[in-house]
């Protein structure tokens, strides 16, 4: 345990009571060469807010003080939230004269006050400190006065435009995106102040709203030229120097299925049928540890990234395309360096045998998804006969998937079927279309062999008792359950045995009870906010969602630092090369790595997130005036959010029910008209208009145009059965 654990675990059992440097000094039985580390630590953890100071000079947990730490989630309105450090407390209302000049994002310490406002479910605070600025430079839209200018942001959360003087404006023009450098902080009503630092085009000129995105973010969207170099010094093509010590699959039939588009395609599959009945699959993931070496500056830049990012009309790579679509990629009949899984698997789906090896393999076709959809789904007699020596190994794969998904479903596992959304651009960069994707059996096929491959991996190295980058999903609270099940019961379901510990095959069987049903999206989308979410870990915690011990992400090195990371543990492991020193860096390393990892990944949902809505924003643009079919997807105090079949959301505003005085009904999640007595409920089928795009919130605003919604929309035998298929995600 570190200095700093320590002194927080003796703070935490003095009940309040705060302690002296010398008081922790003695409590902590250092010796007395070690003061000044102590007096650095103490002052480092005040300055980061897990500690207050109070004016005796004595040192004390700050929630005991009333105080709370966290990042302040501002609002376009003023006002904020703390979101605490401390997942266990409650978030914070702040009032935008309480915030004292904290911007979105900003780490700031709160002192939490009497619950009061309108806010009087929240806990109320005043920001005393700010602990950390989030916003050093600040992306938006120039606008130029006479004798000055200012950036009016793009992110709608920092509710404050920065003044440019004169002298800082550096050549931008009204209506250019720009990249901000604040350095004056706003305080006493006075906006934040800053210069330009970069113009990055005119607002309506393609492609500039997804770069201003990417700025927005801070992604890295080039590679240095160190990292460039490095990775054109790497060889293109695979020696026989290094395949002699690898077992050779180059003779195993195996084919590498992805999407159309993949460049990089990082695993393939084989299948065997034996003698004895079972299966013998092969997942054969790239060998990108051989390639990029522990502390190379790929590996910084890499570790830097921490993912790759797939937005609507590009992807911000965690590797150079000299590796990611060069010699890491899996290609069609060119020999690589893979790390395979050879795994036995029996009718019942279980594991019997494996082994993992470090291989040379040669796929044999480049698949995608479609054409493996249409030999197995439409039996395509033009791809059966292109594809006539894979035909039979297509069909077993699909036998074998049905078998893992079958053993998946009794054990409980949860499968969300969430719409994804597919967005159409033209050259131009704008959408032309969107719709949801189509799964296919192709699609769930790859991801059963993923997941099996990823939890015997896991079930392998927590058995040897090795530091490992795990993929956790912590059971869910309580709380977080009971507030899910008063929600579905507004549907006429109820969720078995909520109150003590669930498992999760009564989610599952909750899915399978909605399945085709109207409000099936709905409620698939607040069962999956009521649930953690996934992480990395250097702790076995199991993945709830999907019901087993043991898991972690191996499956995907070319774009997920865990699974490299997890690769150089396995292959130091197998060769016996991995000493004590090693399992002691591990073990002090990994804790760090997995907060990064997971934040990382949390970035990128965020960022291909703001991409999706701001296209979807510019779609429904062209389509003001035009009426579509509904389902409402959430209810407020200020209107009823409407999701379209193509995923699109938008609000019908409380002022737009102009009918009748429309009341919000909390705990049946609907509006009630006070004199029709007419009802707007959760799931309820709407035809809306398109009245309104707002680009720079990217807000979509509809009126009703009619309403289909029966007397009593709880009944569940008398709903519609959805027709079109969906995905899910396709990472655990």
């Amino acid at each position: 345990m570190n200095l700093e654990n320590k002194i927080l675990e003796i703070l935490k059992g003095q009940e309040g009571i705060p302690l002296t440097e010398d008081q922790l000094h003695i409590e902590l039985a250092i010796a007395d060469e070690s003061k000044n580390e102590l007096k650095a630590c103490l002052v480092s953890m005040v300055e980061e807010g897990r500690l207050i100071q109070t004016k005796k000079r004595k040192y004390g947990i700050p929630e005991d003080f009333g105080y709370l730490a966290g990042r302040l989630q501002g609002n376009a309105k003023g006002f904020g939230f703390l979101i605490p450090d401390n997942k266990d407390s409650e978030d914070v209302f702040i009032p935008a004269d309480k915030i004292n000049g904290a911007l979105h994002k900003d780490r700031v310490l709160v002192k939490v006050l009497k619950t009061t406002g309108d806010f009087a479910r929240s806990k109320e605070g005043e920001v005393v400190r700010i602990l950390e600025r989030a916003n050093r430079t600040i992306v938006g839209t120039f606008e130029l006065e006479k004798h000055f200018g200012f950036v009016i942001p793009d992110d709608k959360r920092i509710s404050q435009d920065i003044f440019i003087p004169k002298e800082r404006i550096n050549g931008a023009k009204t209506g250019y995106k720009v990249v901000a450098e604040v350095y004056r902080w706003p305080e006493n009503r006075r906006n934040p102040e800053g210069g330009i630092i970069e113009v990055l085009g005119h607002k309506d000129k393609a492609g500039i709203d997804v770069l201003s995105i990417i700025r927005q973010f801070n992604l890295p969207e080039e590679f240095s030229d160190e990292v460039i170099n490095a990775a054109k010094k790497l060889p293109r093509q695979v020696s026989e120097s290094e395949i002699k010590d690898r077992v050779d699959l180059r003779a195993t039939k195996m084919v590498t299925i992805d999407g159309a588009d993949a460049k990089d395609l990082d695993d393939a599959v084989s299948i065997e049928v034996l003698e004895n009945g079972n299966y013998l699959l092969g997942v054969h993931i790239s060998d990108v540890s051989y390639y990029v070496k522990e502390g190379s500056v790929i590996d910084k830049e890499a570790r830097d990234r921490g993912t790759s990012i797939y937005l609507v009309d590009r992807v911000v790579p965690m590797l150079p395309k000299e590796l990611s679509n060069g010699i890491c990629s899996l290609n069609p009949k060119e020999d690589r360096l893979a790390f395979s899984v050879l795994m036995e698997i029996d009718k019942r789906g279980e594991v019997v045998d494996h082994k993992i090896l470090e291989s040379v393999i040669r796929t044999n076709e480049r698949m995608t998804y479609d054409d493996v959809n249409k030999i197995l789904e439409d039996d395509d007699q033009g791809l059966i006969d292109r594809y006539k020596d894979l035909v039979d190994d297509f069909r077993h794969m699909e036998d074998l998937s049905l078998i893992l998904r079958a053993k998946r479903t009794r054990r409980g596992s949860i499968d969300f079927d969430i719409d994804e959304a597919r967005i159409t651009l033209n050259l131009e960069g704008k959408p032309t279309s969107i719709s949801t994707y189509e799964r296919g059996v192709s699609d769930r096929m790859i991801e059963e062999f993923m997941l099996v491959c990823n939890e015997t991996v896991s079930e392998y190295v927590s058995w040897n008792e090795i530091p490992f980058l795990y993929r956790v999903h912590e059971e869910p609270s309580v709380e977080k359950l009971l507030e899910f099940n008063e929600f579905i019961q507004n549907f006429g379901y109820h969720l078995k045995g909520v109150g003590g510990q669930i498992h999760p095959k009564a989610l599952q069987n909750l899915l399978d009870q909605i399945k085709g049903s109207k409000e099936e999206g709905i409620i698939s989308a607040v069962m999956l906010r009521s649930l953690k979410k996934a992480k990395y870990s250097e702790e076995l915690l199991g993945h709830f969602g999907l019901s087993v011990k043991y898991y972690s992400h191996f499956t995907a090195p070319i774009r997920r630092y865990p699974d490299l990371v997890i690769h150089r543990i396995l292959k130091k492991f197998i060769k016996g090369s991995l000493t004590k020193d090693e399992i002691e860096s591990l073990e002090r390393n990994l804790p760090e790595i997995a907060v990064h990892c997971s934040e990382r990944e949390r970035l990128a949902d965020e960022v291909e997130r703001e991409t999706d809505d701001l296209k979807k924003a510019e779609f429904m643009l062209e389509k003001i005036g035009m009426d579509f079919d509904g389902i409402i997807s959430g209810v407020t105090n200020f209107g009823i959010y409407v999701a379209l079949e193509n995923t699109v959301e938008g609000l019908v505003r409380m002022t737009a029910l102009d009918d009748d005085y429309y009341v919000y009904n909390e705990k049946h999640y609907c509006l009630m008209g006070m004199r029709t007595k007419k009802v707007y409920r959760l799931g309820d089928s709407v035809k809306v208009r398109v009245a309104n795009v707002d680009m720079n919130s990217r807000n979509i605003d509809f009126v009703l145009a009619e309403t289909y919604t029966s007397e009593d929309s709880l009944e569940k035998k008398d709903r519609p059965r959805k027709k079109y298929k969906k995905r899910s995600g396709k990472a655990r």
